[in-house]
Formats: C-alpha cells, sequence, structure tokens
C-alpha cells in the first residue's frame, strides 16, 4: 500500500463540480487486485448529512482528488462511502473506491473543453493557462474514458 497527501477534493453532480471543503486528508492505493483506493476526509461536520445519506444509500460519488501536490492534475475516482464518523467538532469520511483510467490526460481534455467552449486565439491561451495553473474541474464529469 502507498499513502499519499489529500490537497483538495471535488464532488461532480450534474455537471456541476463542488470543492467538498477538508481540513485534512489522506488518499491510499491499496495496490490490490482490484485497484482499489480509499479516500479519508476530515472535515467540518456541514456535509454530515450528505454523506450519511450516501453511506445509506450505497450512491456511488464521482470525485476528482488533487494528491501531494496542488500542481498536480486532479485524478478521477468512482468511490462508495464506506464510513462517517462524527465526533465533537468534525467528521471523517471514509471512501472505497476505483481510479478511472483515462485515456486522455487533464491538459489535452481541459484543450477540447475551451475548444468546444468557442475559444480562440490569445483569448483561448490565456484562459488555458489560467485553468491549467487553478486546475479547475468543472468539464472533467463525463470526459473520463
Amino acid at each position: 500500500m502507498k499513502t499519499f497527501k489529500l490537497i483538495s477534493i471535488q464532488l461532480l453532480r450534474g455537471g456541476n463540480a463542488t470543492a467538498i471543503p477538508i481540513l485534512d486528508g489522506l488518499i491510499i492505493n491499496k495496490e490490490d487486485d482490484h485497484h482499489n483506493w480509499l479516500i479519508e476526509l476530515y472535515m467540518a461536520h456541514s456535509d454530515y448529512s450528505f454523506f450519511e445519506n450516501a453511506l445509506n444509500n450505497g450512491q456511488k460519488l464521482l470525485v476528482h482528488a488533487v494528491i501531494s501536490k496542488k500542481e498536480n492534475d486532479p485524478a478521477p475516482f468512482e468511490v462508495i462511502v464506506h464510513s462517517v464518523s462524527k465526533f465533537t467538532n468534525t467528521i471523517s469520511v471514509l471512501l472505497q473506491g476505483s481510479l478511472m483510467r483515462n485515456r486522455k490526460d487533464y491538459a489535452e481534455m481541459l484543450l477540447d473543453h475551451l475548444l468546444e467552449s468557442g475559444y480562440e486565439g490569445s483569448v483561448l491561451s490565456q484562459r488555458f493557462k489560467e485553468l491549467m495553473h487553478n486546475k479547475q474541474q468543472l468539464f472533467l464529469e463525463k470526459k473520463t474514458d
């Protein structure tokens, strides 16, 4: 198993990406035959009911995680909520799932998205650089192959 620092994570639903505000987190590649990963989120109580409902319903979630350094490309995962633990001021959410392999990397998908959105010339270049720096993930929900 390999453990990494979780820098940020976004939840993708209905074409929208929502940053999940975490206080801390880690991600573990279990390196098993099923390519399972564990993601632990340590956060405030504000999202407790969402994760508790997802746990009770066995709901699959699509998340994009930035691992180790904020400059890294976001990695897409399909996960289920494995457990939710409530503490005095915080909660711990354990997600379990698989890394969704992409045929294209982040930069290629971003460029495709910007071109499809009608960007051209210097405006395309400027927007591309801005989004590459910020690693926004809004366009990635259904672009994974």
